[in-house]
């Protein structure tokens, strides 16, 4: 029996739809994406990204339904993603969904945007299951998860203040880079040296699994500034490698240690800061030396995208976790919690 999954994604400043069959199988994934628009902003202006999800929202679904090949009529259920993200964006996607849920009688699905992102994975290795650990690294959150099983998480530790991928937005702002900000530093940093300027790691202590960026963040600021007012030029590609190195020497430190603690021998890299090849091959290399096996997303599942929603939203179904047309948008909700719930499909 072939179960159709229709999804929505409208968390920040992409507008995507995506069709999937079974869970893993993607017919197809269409991404309207907003980056030319908020570029000459320097980041994404929230009423600016809302107008434009109305705007491409209902397109960008009938362009996903043709590509699959597949009618609304064959869709089994329709998941979108409610939160975290900007709550204008999430409403736009919300609302869509809700909509043809109440127009055609088809069962909805409430998708938290970070566990999709973690189930990308499972579109990228079809032989993947739980459990596993993950490395979550993206604009808005860092974070270690346990998955046990796929409706089970336990969060290790997550970011007390700036999330890896704001570090990267803010820094390369400030070093007059073009959003986003997080390709240009890895670009810029790749001529340079990653041990020419020793920037600080936050929260290295052992058993701890939170992380912390606003001291680096700080620390590469005051460089500059310190830099600028003395007249010393500034090498701009050591500044980038560095401050890079220091996130990543972080973030593969705390993975290792992490799966040692929990006995995971499976490790996941996930969220949009997982297309960071440095960051990849950093982690992977770690995991082969320790025995792991590790498992990313292709470069068009790292960032966000409805295949990974659709995924999600597909092993929610299994477990009978339906939402009802109050479902709302929340800009921001811990990971595992799920939304209110229907006890049958609509």
């Amino acid at each position: 029996m072939k179960v159709y999954t229709l999804a929505i994604e409208s968390s920040c400043d992409e507008t995507s739809a995506a069709v999937l069959v079974n869970g893993r199988q993607v017919l197809s994934n269409v991404i309207s994406s907003q980056v030319p628009i908020h570029q000459k902003f320097g980041g994404v202006v929230p009423e600016i990204a809302s107008r434009h999800h109305i705007e491409q929202v209902i397109p960008v679904v009938d362009q996903a339904l043709a590509d699959a090949g597949v009618a609304l009529t064959d869709i089994n259920h329709i998941g979108v993603t409610y939160g975290p993200g900007l709550v204008g964006s999430l409403l736009v996607g919300v609302a869509a969904a809700k909509g043809l849920s109440f127009a055609t009688d088809i069962p909805l699905i409430g998708v938290h945007h970070m566990e999709g992102h973690i189930f990308a994975n499972f579109l990228a290795h079809p032989d993947l299951e739980p459990p596993f650990l993950s490395l979550v690294v993206s604009g808005g959150h860092t974070m270690l998860v346990v998955v046990k099983d796929y409706e089970t998480f336990e969060v290790l530790g997550q970011t007390r203040d700036d999330a890896a991928g704001e570090a990267f937005d803010k820094i390369a702002r400030v070093m007059g880079y073009p959003y986003p900000g997080g390709p240009q530093i890895e670009r810029v940093g790749a001529e340079g040296n990653p041990t020419a300027i020793e920037f600080p790691k936050a929260l290295q202590e052992k058993g701890n699994f939170e992380f912390s960026f606003s001291g680096l963040k700080s620390a590469v600021l005051n460089y500059l500034n310190s830099a600028k007012q003395k007249g010393e030029a500034i090498n701009e590609a050591d500044v980038a490698a560095s401050f890079q190195q220091a996130i990543i020497d972080v973030l593969v430190a705390k993975t290792i240690e992490a799966a040692h603690a929990t006995g995971q021998t499976k490790v996941t890299l996930a969220g949009g800061v997982s297309a960071n090849r440095h960051l990849q091959d950093a982690l992977a290399a770690a995991c082969e030396k320790e025995g792991f096996t590790f498992y990313r997303p292709s470069s068009i599942l790292a960032t966000d995208n409805a295949a990974m929603i659709g995924c999600r939203a597909y092993y929610m179904s299994l477990a009978g976790k339906f939402a009802d047309l109050h479902l709302n948008a929340k800009p921001s909700i811990p990971l595992g919690q799920t939304p209110p719930l229907k006890s049958m499909p609509i």
